[in-house]
């Protein structure tokens, strides 16, 4: 009799256990969030992409019951905050909001403290910013053409300004030049902010700058925008041309942005927050605050946004390697 309780007892010892164990992962996804999260920006406050990630980080707040802190921490073109997170407890309480900076830096950094592919879960993309071509008003052209052909009369005399070597913003333009054969000066800036004030002032004559970062020069008529780099015109300005449409075919270039979590993060929690994400990018007020600025909301699963960075690492390694570009 006591041998039959003690297996009784031991069988029911093993079932609680296994059903324990099995449990504990759908309780952990149940519980989470239950504090705060943090939104890692890396980039300063106030630029293109900072805003964008506060208007996803105050509807993902509401929609988790959950406040989700931006934390801005710019540097090294992104890689600062990267690194920050890369490091971070996976635990699904610290996020990146990262950009298309993270796929250009494994081609510019000769030495990257973190890898992209083995150190992060990626989630969703967010949003795509498209690059516009500003000149200043002095440059006598209204057109691609018409630029293109005054760039080529005056070889060497005409300077770009980016918002950093090996930013998009760089790579973009320099782009545009090579595929038109303008020889041009590159000149860095420590963000768009400071490029584009000299732009105004007429310091530089030319950019490829996104496109919410010049809107109000541009509306003002303090520059002049002859294209923009997305596959089709935006809906701000239905009367400017793509750059496809002004003599270079397929040519599309974007700022774009979404949500990576370190590694090893629970599936659970990358794909609540994929959802949440996903979600939040159909919100009527997310999208109109985000047409503002002119980004347009994009949205993804895990697995395809994983494929997305996969495929643009390999692209943007060999125009890094085109423009002969590199960062210690």
């Amino acid at each position: 009799m006591q041998a039959t309780q003690l297996t009784r007892r031991l069988a029911f010892a093993a079932v609680a256990a296994t059903f324990g164990v099995a449990a504990a992962p759908v309780l952990a996804q149940a519980a989470w969030p239950t504090k705060p999260i943090t939104m890692v920006v890396p980039f300063p406050p106030g630029g293109p992409t900072d805003l964008v990630a506060r208007v996803l980080a105050q509807k993902l707040g509401e929609q988790l019951g959950q406040n989700v802190l931006v934390d801005n921490k710019g540097g090294a073109n992104g890689n600062i905050g990267a690194m920050a997170v890369a490091r971070a407890p996976a635990d699904g309480y610290t996020i990146l909001y990262n950009t298309s900076s993270i796929t250009l830096s494994p081609a510019l950094y000769k030495s990257l403290s973190y890898s992209v592919e083995k150190d992060f879960a990626p989630v969703a993309l967010t949003a795509v910013v498209p690059l516009a071509l500003v000149v200043h008003p002095g440059i006598p052209a209204n057109t691609v053409k018409e630029f293109v052909a005054y760039a080529k009369a005056n070889p060497g005399k005409l300077t770009y300004g980016s918002a950093g070597n090996g930013n998009v913003t760089h790579l973009g333009a320099f782009q545009f030049a090579q595929a038109n054969g303008i020889e041009a000066v590159h000149a860095p800036f420590k963000g768009s902010a400071p490029a584009d004030v000299a732009l105004v002032a007429g310091d530089i004559q030319f950019m490829t700058d996104t496109i919410n970062s010049v809107m109000g020069f541009v509306k003002d008529k303090r520059l002049k925008l002859l294209a923009v780099t997305s596959s089709r015109r935006m809906s701000l300005f239905p009367d400017v041309p793509t750059l496809a449409e002004s003599g270079m075919p397929g040519f599309e270039v974007g700022a774009w942005q979404g949500v990576m979590v370190p590694a090893a993060t629970p599936k659970p929690i990358v794909e609540r927050l994929s959802a949440e994400i996903n979600k939040a990018l159909q919100s009527a007020h997310v999208r109109a605050s985000l047409a503002v600025q002119g980004a347009e909301p994009l949205g993804s699963t895990p697995a395809e946004y994983g494929a997305y960075v996969k495929k643009e690492l390999a692209r943007w390694a060999q125009v890094v390697k085109a423009s002969g570009v590199t960062i210690e």
